[in-house]
């Protein structure tokens, strides 16, 4: 596929953004394709590694907060919900991944609820997202929620026009409700343009092992950028309430856009750090009559490296 200047940075800059996960920079060893190869040669510019670096430091310093947050919120026992909302390939999945990927999943944990069954959908709407809402000292992500019945399922017909209206009474007190519980609602919409989803898009097709993640209906909501628009905006318009406000992070730099979200989440709670007593590690026992049972070579791994 030939590609224009401008699309080939675009593509660029999301596959590149795609082998940062952690420090090793994957990218200077795999053996990739053309497109890919060319992104390589570019990234190992000065401007790109001091880019790159500042990026990890950031992220890193950020993540020690979300550290001491995690600790505030075992230790008050405050209950938050955060929601992640966007289209497809907007960047939800790699702010929730950086979030949590310090975090103990037993404090901090994801919701990624796939497509209701048979069983479920003829529960009351809200029924499957209640079983994994917070307990105390809990933080529950939401990769995509309750918000799917005023995107996915509006713009491709997957409910009717009464379940459509149902939702938009309902989910406001819905939200309403959980805050009087004493559980904390955060939601965040991921905004990107038509033209970056087009070349994360493209990104995901040059990489092999990000091809999964287009789905037919990620194909389908390209077609269709204009319908989820109106639905977004009806959506936001509709569901913006002083218990539960909707922020909206600008996603199309997706760096920037994990900083500026992580940053804004901290801001969302008083936490402050937890004193904890020094850590001592315990002297190992030792007994006379114990010896070590030799492990059947038939059972180790071999050691290929």
């Amino acid at each position: 596929m030939q590609l224009s200047e401008q699309m080939f940075e675009r593509v660029q800059r999301e596959l590149t953004d795609s082998y940062d996960e952690e420090l090793e920079l994957e990218l200077e060893d795999r053996e990739i394709d053309p497109v890919t190869m060319k992104v390589v040669e570019r990234e190992r510019s000065a401007e790109a590694k001091e880019a790159r670096r500042v990026y990890f430091t950031e992220l890193l310093r950020l993540q020690a907060e979300l550290v001491k947050l995690q600790d505030w919120v075992v230790h008050t026992g405050h209950k938050v919900v955060i929601l992640f909302e966007g289209r497809d390939a907007a960047g939800k999945g790699g702010v929730i991944k950086r979030i949590v990927q310090r975090l103990n999943p037993r404090v901090c944990r994801v919701a990624a609820l796939p497509a209701p069954n048979n069983r479920e959908r003829t529960q009351w709407y809200f029924q499957r997202y209640v079983s994994h809402l917070p307990a105390a000292g809990e933080i529950v992500l939401f990769d995509r929620s309750w918000y799917n019945r005023a995107g996915v399922e509006r713009v491709m017909g997957f409910c009717t026009d009464d379940q459509y209206e149902e939702f938009f009474q309902t989910v406001p007190e819905f939200e309403r409700m959980l805050v009087r519980s004493g559980i904390q609602v955060i939601k965040y919409w991921f905004s990107i343009s038509d033209e970056e989803q087009n070349a994360r898009f493209l990104g995901r097709i040059h990489d092999p092992l990000k091809q999964w993640k287009l789905s037919p209906m990620d194909l389908e909501s390209r077609r269709r950028w204009e319908e989820y628009t109106r639905a977004k905006e009806v959506m936001l318009e509709r569901t913006h309430i002083p218990e539960a406000p909707w922020w909206v992070v600008q996603g199309v730099d997706k760096k920037k856009a994990r900083l500026n979200c992580i940053h804004h989440l901290l801001q969302q709670m008083p936490y402050e750090e937890v004193e904890h007593a020094a850590i001592e590690l315990p002297e190992r026992e030792y007994h006379e009559d114990y010896v070590r049972r030799p492990v059947p070579p038939e059972i180790i791994v071999p050691e290929v490296y």
